[in-house]
C-alpha cells in the first residue's frame, strides 16, 4: 500500500482496515466513486441557481487566503449559520465592479448550505459519511461548516498551504474535511495538493477572535511546511477526499479554461470542546447536526 493510493468508496461507507491505516499514515484518504455523476450535476445546477438569484448590491466580499481581507468583513464573520457568497480576487476591478459575468465571479458559497438549502442538506446528511467518520475515529461527528468551491476558469485563486485546524479548532483537535470533487480535478485546473504524513508535525497556528483586536493569527510553531514533499491529488468527479485537520494542503490557481467545482464539509467531534474564540459562530437556535 503506497502513499496516496486511491480506493473505491465502499457502498455502505464501512471503511476497511487498509483504508483507515492509509488515512492515519498519510493524513488523507482518496475514495473514488462516492458520488454519482448525476448527484454531482444536481449540486452544480443548484449552486448555479443560487448564484443566479444572488444580488450583490454593495456586498462584494473577496475571499483570499493571502490578503485575508474577508476576515475583517462582518458579512464573512457572521456567515457560520447563513448562505453567503464570496468573490474571486480577479473578479472585481478597482472600483469594485465585476470584470466577468456574475456566474464566473464567485469563489465560494459558505458556510451553512448543509443546513439551509434542501439540495445540499440531502447530499450532506448521509449515513455512509457517518460510518466513514466513525471508522477513522469519530465518536459523535457534527458538521460545522460547508463550502461550495467554484475554482473559476482563468481566475480561480490559489489556496495557500494550510491546516484546517487553524480555522476550526477544538480541544482535542478533531476537525476533518470531507471534500467531494464535482468535476474532474487536475493539475491544470487547480487540484488539491497534500503533504503526506505532515499531519503528525503539530498545529502551526490558530486563526481566532481576540476582543477589540478582531481576528488574529496566533503563531504556535514557526517551522515552515515542507512543500517539496507535496503530491497532487488528481481525482475524477465523484471522488471523496477525507482530510485530517492537521494535514497541510493547498491548491494552485486555476489558469485553465476549465472550472474545478467541489463541495466540502468540515466536521468536528461533538465530544470535543469548541472554544468561543473560534471565528465561526452559529446562533444557538441552529445547533450542530451530525450526518444522520
Amino acid at each position: 500500500m503506497a502513499v496516496g493510493d486511491f480506493f473505491k468508496f465502499p457502498d455502505n461507507g464501512e471503511l476497511s482496515d487498509g483504508m483507515t491505516s492509509a488515512y492515519h499514515r498519510d493524513g488523507f484518504l482518496v475514495l473514488t466513486d462516492f458520488a454519482s455523476s448525476l448527484d454531482c450535476a444536481k449540486l452544480i445546477a443548484r449552486a448555479q441557481d443560487l448564484v443566479e438569484a444572488f444580488e450583490p448590491e454593495d456586498t462584494k466580499t473577496i475571499f483570499s487566503t493571502h490578503e485575508q481581507a474577508h476576515a475583517r468583513d462582518e458579512y464573512f464573520l457572521s456567515s457560520g449559520d447563513k448562505v453567503r457568497f464570496f468573490f474571486e480576487e480577479g473578479a472585481l476591478n478597482g472600483a469594485g465592479d465585476l470584470r466577468v459575468a456574475k456566474q464566473n465571479s464567485i469563489n465560494k458559497i459558505g458556510h451553512a448550505l448543509h443546513d439551509l438549502d434542501p439540495v445540499f442538506e440531502k447530499f450532506s446528511h448521509d449515513a455512509r459519511l457517518d460510518r466513514a467518520a466513525r471508522r477513522i475515529g469519530f465518536t459523535d461527528p457534527k458538521v460545522i461548516q460547508s463550502m461550495y468551491i467554484f475554482k473559476q476558469p482563468g481566475i480561480g485563486g490559489e489556496v495557500s498551504c494550510h491546516q484546517d485546524a487553524t480555522f476550526l479548532y477544538t480541544e482535542p483537535i478533531s476537525v476533518t474535511g470531507f471534500w467531494v470533487a464535482l468535476e474532474d480535478a487536475t493539475i491544470e485546473n487547480g487540484c488539491l495538493w497534500a503533504l503526506p504524513g505532515a499531519h503528525c508535525s503539530g498545529l502551526r497556528s490558530r486563526f481566532r477572535r481576540n476582543g477589540e483586536a478582531g481576528l488574529v493569527t496566533e503563531v504556535l510553531n514557526e517551522a515552515p511546511f515542507l512543500e517539496d514533499h507535496r503530491i497532487a491529488l488528481e481525482v475524477p468527479l465523484g471522488t471523496l477526499v477525507i482530510l485530517n485537520g492537521l494535514l497541510p494542503h493547498l491548491s494552485a490557481a486555476n489558469n485553465s479554461k476549465k472550472s474545478r467545482h467541489a463541495y466540502a464539509l468540515h466536521v468536528i467531534d461533538g465530544s470535543a470542546s469548541y472554544p468561543p474564540d473560534n471565528w465561526l459562530r452559529r446562533d444557538p437556535t441552529i445547533p450542530l447536526r451530525g450526518f444522520l
